[in-house]
């Protein structure tokens, strides 16, 4: 009764408004909820090429209701998961599997990227139209089931990152209701800074990795303040975009030696 009860004081935290107008006051909570809208953003830019492509198989006016319907799953999910993360988070060795899981994301990145799988198959030709969802719901449905199923594995990536950056629930609830705004509506425009500045994709997962990093020191009572992290972010940046000049600056030569 008292895990229902811990759990249920968390969510009635979602509708205090004296603490909402102490957390959009303070800056340091502006820092964190921008950190994840930033993670989020870039993660999701590849997320929403997914998405697309498994919709691509309906008429065009389906197309947007079936991602708008997972849309609405996705923030339900997430608003269940921080409400029963934020218990479970105080568990040591949730942490030390959430940091473990984040780290395995981070460290499968790299090996793919190293073997030449950059870009994973994404299901050129759309859903299965022969698939399991589609046979027992029909096409409309079945599409909206598998976006759902998607947006769920998606969420618990998320999830597990924002509890890595704070435990705050305000600070969680926000990042991760934008978070999925990112997917659906500004992944667009992280796609295209990605594009322009390939390396960012690379800069996400390293983020996730000192995420990780970060949650299993909570293990151990080691705490890495705000200011700290923000610095490790500001100079990750910072070395993204030096790194993608040098790089430039190769391809330059390379082509006037050319």
């Amino acid at each position: 009764m008292s895990v229902l009860q811990h759990i249920l004081d968390t969510y009635s935290q979602f509708f205090n408004w004296e603490m909402w107008g102490e957390v959009l006051t303070n800056p340091v909570s502006w820092g964190l909820i921008g950190t994840l809208v930033i993670l989020e953003g870039l993660l999701s830019a590849d997320n929403a090429l997914v998405l697309a492509v498994m919709v691509k198989h309906l008429p065009p006016e389906k197309r947007k209701k079936a991602l708008f319907y997972g849309l609405l799953g996705a923030y339900v999910f997430r608003f269940i998961a921080i409400g029963i993360g934020v218990f479970l988070i105080k568990l040591w060795w949730v942490k030390i599997l959430g940091a473990g899981y984040l780290a395995w994301l981070s460290i499968k990145y790299f090996l793919d990227k190293r073997k030449g799988a950059e870009e994973e198959e994404q299901h050129e030709e759309g859903i299965n139209q022969k698939g399991l969802l589609i046979r027992l719901f029909g096409t409309f449905w079945g599409t909206v089931a598998a976006v759902e199923l998607m947006d769920i594995a998606f969420s618990v990536d998320s999830v597990l990152a924002a509890f890595g950056v704070s435990e705050e629930v305000w600070v969680l609830l926000i990042g991760g209701m934008l978070g999925v705004l990112m997917m659906r509506g500004v992944a667009g425009v992280f796609l295209t800074l990605i594009d322009r500045v390939p390396e960012l994709e690379t800069t996400a997962y390293i983020l996730i990795l000192i995420i990780a990093i970060k949650m299993l020191l909570a293990v151990f009572h080691i705490e890495m303040g705000h200011i700290t992290f923000f610095i490790i972010l500001l100079l990750t940046f910072g070395a993204t975009f030096i790194v993608h000049y040098n790089n430039k600056k190769k391809e330059g030569s390379k082509e006037h030696n050319s």
